[in-house]
């Protein structure tokens, strides 16, 4: 049989038979690809900067659109409204935030400007920034976040200190306060000196397995596998009659 295959018309069709098979493969890899692809959870629209009073307006719930959308918005911070948060995990590590009021033309917005390891460090920057006369409206950007609801403090945290980020809870703390709010917050892309940046991860979007690209990609693996099939089939019917051949000349 091994004769049979090395004819130049059996090689000639199972170069063929290789290189349709090698499509085959080609084929089942870009399926699969497309598979995974939709099973990766990657939200790329709200990583486009929009101006916040385009996102969300003041006073109702965060949309679905507007939570974890990267946005600007701009105007100026109250001196006298700054507030320190407890229990606050950046890149894991548990520490302080300190938030701000900013007064934008629409509405008063919690802004959480950044993050410290040490409580002393956060009250050396949050007591910096309260000394410092109102500045000129700047814009600032970042990710909108919807308001947290407020939590009991754990037995390691002051029971007497904020820990979640209340809007409900903050227009209490504000002096002075009056006029509309945002109902979320927005954390800063850059922090004041001395904190550091606050980790912001982008919203995840549901990923689902596409089963039936899985599927076409084993089909089109079963074809490959086919093709050598048939090319083998055809060697062995060749094979076959070339002995059916043979022995009926020395019959004769």
């Amino acid at each position: 049989m091994l004769r049979t295959a090395l004819k130049l018309r059996w090689i000639a069709f199972l170069l063929f038979v290789m290189a349709l098979a090698a499509v085959f493969a080609w084929l089942g890899q870009w399926q699969l690809g497309r598979a995974v692809l939709a099973a990766q959870p990657v939200d790329t629209v709200s990583e486009q900067i929009v101006p916040l009073q385009e996102l969300q307006e003041p006073g109702v719930p965060v949309s679905e659109i507007a939570g974890g959308h990267m946005t600007e918005v701009t105007g100026y911070l109250q001196p006298d409204a700054y507030t320190l948060l407890q229990g606050r995990l950046n890149h894991g590590e548990s520490g302080w935030w300190v938030v701000g009021r900013m007064i934008t033309p629409d509405a008063s917005l919690p802004v959480a400007l950044g993050w410290s390891s040490t409580e002393a460090d956060a009250v050396a920057v949050k007591d910096a920034l309260s000394s410092e006369p109102v500045a000129e409206p700047s814009t600032v950007t970042g990710r909108f976040m919807p308001t947290e609801a407020p939590m009991v403090p754990s037995a390691q945290l002051s029971p007497f200190a904020e820990n979640t980020l209340s809007v409900a809870s903050l227009v209490n703390l504000w002096p002075d306060f009056s006029g509309p709010v945002y109902e979320g917050y927005l954390v800063a892309d850059n922090a004041p000196s001395g904190l550091e940046a606050i980790e912001s991860v982008p919203p995840m979007n549901e990923g689902t397995i596409n089963w039936l690209n899985i599927f076409y990609a084993i089909e089109w693996i079963v074809f490959a596998g086919f093709a050598f099939y048939i090319w083998w089939r055809l060697v062995k019917d060749a094979y076959e009659r070339e002995l059916e051949e043979k022995v009926q000349l020395e019959a004769k």
